[in-house]
């Protein structure tokens, strides 16, 4: 079809977003999916693969099976799915409807037989090795676990005021301890079949989903700032104070390395340039370094004499 439509340099992409899927010896890619990408790109020769299977779905099933979970095996089993790894999992093909959701082995079921996982090697009998298709799919179940942490995040006000208050103040060690214990309460993104920029969306779409909730604060991601593009930028307007954000990707728990490549970038590029322009009179700059469920934090005020 890439063929036809003269698209043969998008194969990877699509191979990497749509493919997968396996029934019985044959490896299937998602037809609708490759339609729809089609179609985009003969309006848009220069359009990137998207989610075409959340338009057609509520993915509700997805949200049900993240919210039977609890902190044991369950939980640990759709972080091992999510890293592009398998798990196995005894399937009934023949569960009636209304016995779909009684259990959460029935769940299992239910996202194999809709599309959401598929299966690798042969089955043993019901047994099967269960995992994510491509690209796509995982986008859905990340974004699935961000609404649920989003979620937790509002309903634990305490905790959200103290995280806010530590940024505001400059307190790094409390930011480190608030941050890390977010992250141990949610699922565990370590894919590695993605690019480190994708893994470091995680962390920084974790700390905007924190900050949507702070009532007074001015709060902006990737905005073009000095000579860059700095991944969150907050101003406390009603205290004059401004605070940069830099999150990156702690190889193998690299942290303190990470954090200063973090501060040497918002010091380069002068991400605080728009902040100063605004009047604050205190502007702290935060490395945050960040490796599976765990952070670092390092913090410095920026000096007087750059205002």
């Amino acid at each position: 079809m890439l063929s036809y439509y003269g698209r043969e340099d998008k194969y990877g992409e699509v191979k990497e977003w749509y493919d997968g899927y396996r029934f019985g010896n044959v490896d299937v890619y998602c037809p609708w999916d490759v339609i729809s990408y089609c179609d985009e790109l003969t309006d848009d020769p220069g359009a990137l693969p998207k989610d075409y299977w959340s338009n057609t779905s509520s993915n509700d099933v997805v949200r049900h099976f993240l919210e039977r979970m609890g902190n044991g095996l369950a939980k640990s089993e759709i972080e091992t799915l999510i890293a592009g790894e398998t798990v196995t999992k005894e399937i009934h093909e023949d569960l009636t409807y209304n016995r779909l959701y009684d259990s959460l082995d029935n769940v299992w079921s239910v996202l194999f037989t809709t599309g959401y996982l598929t299966q690798r090697g042969k089955p043993e009998g019901r047994r099967y090795q269960l995992a994510i298709p491509n690209r796509e799919i995982r986008r859905i179940f990340i974004d699935q676990i961000m609404a649920m942490f989003k979620k937790n995040v509002e309903e634990d006000g305490k905790t959200l005021g103290q995280f806010c208050a530590a940024l505001e103040s400059g307190d790094g060690a409390e930011v480190e301890r608030l941050f890390s214990a977010y992250l141990s309460r949610t699922i565990s993104i370590r894919d590695t079949s993605v690019r480190k920029a994708a893994k470091e969306n995680f962390y920084h779409g974790s700390l905007l989903g924190i900050l949507g909730f702070k009532s007074g604060w001015y709060v902006k991601s990737n905005q073009e700032t000095g000579d860059g593009y700095c991944d969150i930028i907050i101003r406390v307007e009603e205290e004059d104070i401004g605070i940069i954000i830099e999150v990156k990707y702690a190889e193998n728990g690299r942290y303190d390395a990470a954090c200063e490549q973090a501060l040497d970038q918002i010091r380069r590029l002068d991400y605080s340039a728009q902040l100063r322009e605004d009047g604050c009179q205190v502007i702290w700059r935060y490395g945050i370094a960040c490796w599976r469920k765990q952070c670092r934090v390092i913090v410095e005020r920026e000096p007087e004499s750059n205002r």
